[in-house]
């Protein structure tokens, strides 16, 4: 027989007799579950993981930053990101000293004990604060390999205020808000909070990038003056600057090449912000140009430019001295 019909094979034979297509009679059963989401959406990408990691960065503004000196290290630890763990002896024995708030002191077991940590623990017994003996590889880990010497303690994240709050209308004097521009030296930080502390201010603020943030080793150079200077975290610094002129401040910044200098400042006795950059850098350009006046503290020759602690310091002082007179 002509065709394929004649050929072995060419029906299928069955038990059920012919099949015939579904003729679009499931298509409802192929129906798919939608588009395909973003990268940045599915929780196994590499993205959505990405995304996360640079919100919680965000979300503690580089609170880890550099640790006051060779035995602190920051350490960010599920359920406590943005804990700082200070290590070493004198590193301890100077942060309890200088009042930075402490949450766990760990003590290794069987630890030589010398004035150091006999000063540490019965601080820590005065101040009600939590001594939980840790065995030294699981204070090796806490510490990220820090030289420890069988003693370190926990701080907690840095409860900062909004850049509205930093003045209370209630504090006495005439408002007094320095403005950090770039800076990120902890120690510098802890110095401006206390020569503000020191000459009436009332606050400081600090961008959410690029800046220092309220690290143990800020506390330790404010000396305690961290305890009574509020200090706010501004999203963008420029519109907080703008947002403090819309309330009546006048805002000066600090540069060597300011068009009037410190002595001849007119503008002390009104609602102040001191705005300073990086001795590097100096001011950002938009920041610059948010400023009402540029001010210069004049120097020898000898002399190129002061540290952003030191520069803040002298400024607040001329500052009170012509409030007071």
């Amino acid at each position: 027989m002509a065709g394929s019909s004649g050929r072995r094979g060419a029906v299928r034979k069955s038990k059920k007799g012919p099949t015939v297509g579904s003729g679009g009679q499931r298509r409802q059963a192929l129906e798919g579950r939608g588009p395909t989401p973003k990268a940045a959406d599915r929780p196994n990408h590499k993205a959505f993981k990405a995304a996360r990691s640079a919100e919680r960065r965000a979300g503690s503004g580089g609170s880890s930053g550099s640790g006051a000196g060779r035995g602190t290290r920051a350490r960010t630890r599920k359920g406590a990101a943005s804990s700082e763990i200070v290590a070493g002896r004198n590193a301890v024995v100077e942060a309890l000293r200088a009042a930075v708030p402490v949450t766990t002191m760990y003590v290794a077991g069987r630890i030589d004990a010398d004035d150091r940590v006999r000063e540490a623990l019965t601080t820590a017994t005065e101040r009600g604060i939590p001594v939980l003996e840790t065995p030294r590889g699981e204070l090796d880990r806490l510490t990220d390999g820090a030289v420890h010497q069988g003693l370190a303690i926990q701080v907690p994240p840095y409860e900062y205020a909004h850049p509205s709050d930093v003045v209370d209308p209630q504090s006495p004097g005439i408002p007094l808000v320095v403005a950090l521009d770039g800076i990120t030296d902890p120690r510098n930080l802890g110095a401006i909070i206390r020569s503000v502390a020191a000459f009436g201010g009332h606050g400081v603020v600090v961008p959410s990038r690029r800046s220092v943030g309220m690290t143990a080793s800020a506390w330790k150079s404010s000396a305690g003056a961290a305890a009574r200077v509020p200090v706010a975290r501004a999203t963008n610094l420029t519109r907080a600057l703008e947002d403090f002129r819309s309330q009546g401040y006048f805002v000066i910044g600090l540069d060597m090449d300011g068009d009037v200098e410190l002595p001849d400042l007119a503008l002390a006795d009104r609602p102040l912000v001191v705005v300073v950059g990086s001795e590097g850098k100096g001011l950002s350009r938009l920041v610059r140009e948010t400023c009402d006046q540029i001010v210069s503290v004049p120097m020898s020759s000898a002399v190129e430019s002061l540290n952003a602690g030191i520069a803040t310091g002298v400024t607040l002082y001329e500052i009170a001295r012509q409030r007071r007179r």
